[in-house]
């Protein structure tokens, strides 16, 4: 009798694994691919994180607390595994504004 073989999972698979739409909701890369190329000014785009956050709300009728709980603004390794290099920038301690991602195309 053959037993299933489990293995952990490799850093090269993980991308690949958090897309699965079990994982992580196809609706969170639309609403980022949409705001990519409304940004776009050919070298960069940068996505402020309340638009974010605003839209995958409305996509997947969640709330703000559910969006962040599921992690589903953590996109970096998805579209830098796509090509782009990813810099997400969040106010620090004393500092007030708002968080962006901005994307350029990898070098």
């Amino acid at each position: 009798m053959m037993k299933d073989t489990i293995q952990p999972i490799t850093p090269d698979d993980v991308v690949s694994a958090k897309l699965s739409p079990r994982v992580f909701p196809p609706a969170v890369i639309n609403v980022f691919n949409q705001l990519i190329a409304k940004h776009w000014t050919g070298t960069r785009a940068v996505v402020g994180q309340n638009e974010a956050v605003a839209g995958v709300m409305s996509a997947l009728n969640a709330s703000r607390s559910e969006v962040f709980a599921q992690r589903w603004l953590d996109v970096e390794p998805l579209f830098e595994a796509a090509g782009w290099d990813v810099y997400y920038d969040k106010p620090g301690y004393s500092e007030s504004y708002e968080a962006t991602f901005t994307f350029t195309k990898k070098k």
